[in-house]
């Protein structure tokens, strides 16, 4: 949700291409590009270190002002360097106060299973429709005391309020194991015990 802690100065920009984008990220900033709503894509400069911390939370909605208007942005890709993980540019997408938007939020397993299982995790971000200004953090599936076999599929779990699903309500989420190697020993623990009585009867036999 956007807050006066989401606003964020931008700086219309009219130089463009890598050298231009090189010299703002060597003054902190951030170059950005923000289109939508059948608007011309604008170019902008974004503060750096501000700009950073507020995409450490996915799907940032951003309070923009520029030139003394604001508007409101989803931030809808973040490029960045894949040796330093600086953030090289932002594509942002125009949004209005009670917009519907499609977004892939994170899928939060939380609490234990039952002794001797583990959760596996099958798809990490789920895709949602929700208002723009009220994007949830994450999806929490709550795990405490499942069995092995228990199944979350992306239709049967609870969404948080005002979202609706998006993905395929068939999409597996996260199911309960056992290790494969528990469940190796398992199973040669049970085939020795099958074995027992049938070597104890031929031993007899023999006797």
């Amino acid at each position: 949700m956007a807050d006066d802690s989401n606003k964020v100065h931008a700086e219309v920009r009219d130089s463009f291409g890598k050298g231009a984008a090189r010299k703002i990220r060597a003054a902190g900033k951030i170059p950005a590009v923000l289109y939508g709503h059948g608007t011309d894509p604008r170019h902008l400069t974004l503060p750096g270190h501000q700009t950073m911390l507020l995409l450490r939370r996915a799907n940032a909605v951003l309070e923009l002002d520029i030139e003394g208007k604001a508007q409101l942005a989803l931030v809808k890709d973040v490029q960045r360097d894949p040796v330093r993980q600086v953030i090289e540019h932002l594509d942002l997408i125009v949004v209005k106060k009670g917009e519907k938007v499609h977004v892939e939020v994170p899928v939060h397993l939380e609490g234990e299973p039952f002794s001797g299982t583990i959760a596996m995790l099958e798809v990490g971000t789920i895709r949602l429709e929700v208002e723009a200004t009220h994007i949830p953090e994450r999806v929490v599936i709550d795990i405490e005391g499942a069995e092995e076999g228990t199944q979350y599929h992306a239709g049967t779990i609870a969404l948080p309020a005002g979202a609706s699903l998006v993905d395929d309500p068939e999409l597996l989420l996260a199911h309960i194991t056992v290790p494969s190697r528990a469940r190796a020993e398992d199973e040669e623990t049970a085939a020795e015990a099958a074995e027992a009585p049938a070597e104890a009867a031929e031993e007899s036999a023999a006797e």
